[in-house]
């Protein structure tokens, strides 16, 4: 093991692996905070209002449109309707004995009733489509209330989530500066320039002849100079660089 120009209390090397411990911990709550299966269900309705959103303003838009047909179709009938009654009306009253004038009445009574039959199938046409769009409208304004009531809900469970993890990350982060004031301005601030460089893992234990930080055993040479090293000389991994800490477990 190459040899290091920094000394450190053999305490502090060991409160540095606790440190390193709070540390992973405060970086899986930031982890988890970035991949909340609670955040991604809050997303994914929201994604689904937006998209109910439209339908309704679609749907609602298509059924004021049919409703002004629908009121202009059976104002259009209740004219026809109304012409239709006063000729009736005038046939039936006797002041027209002129034949020309009673079979052109006769032929305009027949011409309305064939409009009016007319229109009154296009009025039920649009009731009918009316109807299917009212329906569409209810089923859709139903969906958007349940799926509210699914999103504040979701909304509730991300916030308790949330809560408990920024409450875990305080605690944990006010035990960490603790640990952390306790040890040397030095070694810890190699620990926290390591930790920047090797994906936030600035130290590693020395555990049964292995360097917990990579993984891979230590050869006997190496083996042999860490226990000629002085108990307070800072060790460095040959492989991965990160501070290497020994304890009762390291196999010297």
């Amino acid at each position: 093991m190459k040899e290091s120009t920094l000394n450190a209390d053999p305490d502090h090397q060991l409160r540095l692996l606790n440190v390193q411990a709070l540390d992973t911990d405060l970086d899986r709550i930031q982890h988890r905070r970035s991949n909340l299966d609670e955040q991604a269900r809050v997303d994914d309705l929201s994604t689904q209002s937006r998209v109910i959103a439209d339908r309704l303003t679609a749907i609602e838009v298509e059924v004021a449109d049919l409703s002004l047909e629908q009121r202009k179709a059976d104002n259009d009938v209740e004219l026809v309707r109304e012409r239709a009654a006063k000729d009736a009306a005038l046939l039936d009253s006797g002041t027209i004995t002129d034949s020309k004038q009673l079979t052109h009445l006769q032929s305009e009574i027949s011409s309305l009733a064939r409009r009016q039959a007319e229109l009154e199938d296009v009025e039920i046409e649009i009731m009918e489509r009316l109807e299917g769009a009212e329906h569409r409208l209810r089923d859709l304004t139903a969906d958007k209330e349940r799926l509210d009531a699914e999103s504040e809900q979701a909304r509730q469970d991300l916030q308790r989530v949330l809560d408990e993890l920024e409450a875990t990350e305080s605690q944990t982060r006010s035990e960490r500066d603790v640990l952390a004031a306790e040890i040397a301005p030095d070694l810890l601030g190699l620990y926290e320039r390591l930790r920047s460089e090797y994906s936030g893992v600035g130290a590693a234990k020395l555990f049964r002849g292995r360097c917990e930080g990579c993984r891979i055993e230590l050869t006997p040479v190496d083996i042999s100079r860490i226990r000629e090293a002085a108990p307070d000389e800072v060790l460095r991994c040959e492989e991965c660089r990160r501070i290497l800490v020994r304890t009762d477990e390291s196999g010297l």
